[in-house]
């Protein structure tokens, strides 16, 4: 039995609204430049499903009304090939180049910025939190995500926002006591204009691997090192990012725990040879989803007893098969940085937009701006090519549309 927090809210039809009308950068310490309690009345409902149910509870933070559902497949409807496509999107804001993401933003090329590089001061934060939600068109809002778990992965630091201790030293508070702090450090996210956090990292490094895993125990990014340990801080996290007002990301799944090298830095040591669709360590995500995570975050590792084939990123086994079908899950799928990182970089930047929607992912992360044209126009090409690319871009959008209305920031959210 998995140990979950258990959120209530006006969440599961608007998800589930939004995929019949259709049929997740972090990184490895902060500063990188690739990735990123109680119960409150405000926290969003479980968006997704557990492994063992096989039923899906889709949700995310949302509406629960059918004309909700209905306003988003008119949203959808209206948008051109292009702006379709940038919803599909999300890059890196770093100081410095904030003009160039405000004209990304503004001429629809990306639906989503996420801050990396290290920034400092939530006053700066702010502001440019305004310039660039200002630049978005108003009818599509804007994801504005932080890679903020604590510890080594802190993109966000200064004056108004927490120390936030490590993962492990969270998971030592205790659920309820993890719930609130979470909640106060998603309320420092929420003040600078963030509502979307890359977090809370699901992965297990087992002890016997410990900080020889180069992405996650060598920063001790886990919360334990088991699935009984790692599944209840994971929905505590979860809980207070919502009880913030913030979307929660579980990562990086099917689990980075039992590999050695870093994707962001090497091909050399992502191949976990043990992981199986049954795997204990799938457990913390299914945790994860029940307690209602808004994204889930692919890793770029490959796992050939998933699929011999494909890295994560690329593969519909993983994607569709595991993680949309077999657990249940109807939210939106993100992938880590595809930009920089050196797992990806023998595909075509193109082609890392088109493979990750075709396996059946929502939202492209790049840390270069200079990938989203060609991501954008593959995407728009796909679409006028294959009537089967149109519909599964279509029903990304119409995911990550349902999001964002949830959290305020479409024309269809709740009050508009």
């Amino acid at each position: 039995m998995l140990a979950v927090v258990m959120l209530t809210g006006p969440v599961a039809a608007c998800r589930a609204g939004g995929d019949a009308t259709s049929s997740g950068s972090d990184s490895s310490a902060a500063g990188s430049t690739s990735e990123p309690g109680a119960e409150s009345s405000s926290a969003p409902e479980s968006n997704g499903g557990s492994s063992t149910s096989g039923e899906t509870t889709s949700g995310g933070a949302g509406s629960s009304s059918a004309a909700s559902g209905s306003c988003v497949a008119d949203l959808v409807a209206s948008l051109t090939p292009q702006q379709r496509a940038g919803q599909l999107l999300m890059v890196a804001v770093q100081t410095g180049g904030v003009a160039g993401v405000a004209k990304l933003v503004a001429n629809g090329s990306v639906g989503g910025v996420i801050y990396l590089g290290g920034w400092s001061g939530a006053a700066t934060v702010a502001a440019t939190s305004r310039e660039l939600t200002a630049a978005a068109p108003s009818e599509l809002g804007l994801f504005v995500a932080a890679d903020q778990e604590g510890g080594e992965v802190q993109q966000l630091r200064g004056a108004g926002f927490s120390d936030i201790p490590s993962a492990q030293e969270q998971a030592a508070l205790g659920s309820s006591e993890l719930t609130r702090s979470v909640q106060v450090w998603a309320g420092e996210l929420a003040k600078a204009g963030v509502n979307v956090n890359l977090a809370p990292v699901a992965d297990v490094v087992p002890a016997s691997i410990g900080t020889a895993n180069g992405p996650i125990g060598r920063y001790h990014r886990e919360y334990g090192a088991t699935p009984a340990a790692v599944s209840p801080a994971v929905a505590a996290v979860i809980a207070g990012l919502h009880a913030g007002g913030l979307a929660a990301t579980v990562k990086h799944f099917p689990g980075l725990g039992r590999i050695s090298g870093n994707t962001d830095t090497t091909t050399v040591g992502i191949t976990d040879a043990e992981t199986t669709a049954d795997d204990p360590a799938l457990e913390p995500f299914a945790a994860g989803i029940k307690a209602g995570a808004d994204m889930v975050m692919i890793s770029s590792a490959r796992y050939p007893k998933l699929d011999p084939a494909n890295q994560a990123t690329f593969s519909k086994a993983i994607i569709t098969d595991l993680l949309r079908s077999k657990m249940a899950y109807g939210g939106v799928v993100i992938t880590d940085d595809v930009g920089a990182a050196v797992a990806v970089q023998s595909v075509p930047v193109p082609d890392r937009a088109t493979r990750f929607v075709a396996a059946g992912g929502d939202i492209v992360l790049t840390a270069r701006a200079s990938d989203i044209t060609p991501m954008r126009d593959a995407l728009v090409a796909a679409a006028a090519a294959d009537p089967a690319a149109a519909d599964r871009i279509t029903a990304a959008v119409t995911r990550v549309l349902t999001l964002k209305s949830a959290y305020g920031l479409t024309r269809c959210s709740p009050g508009e």
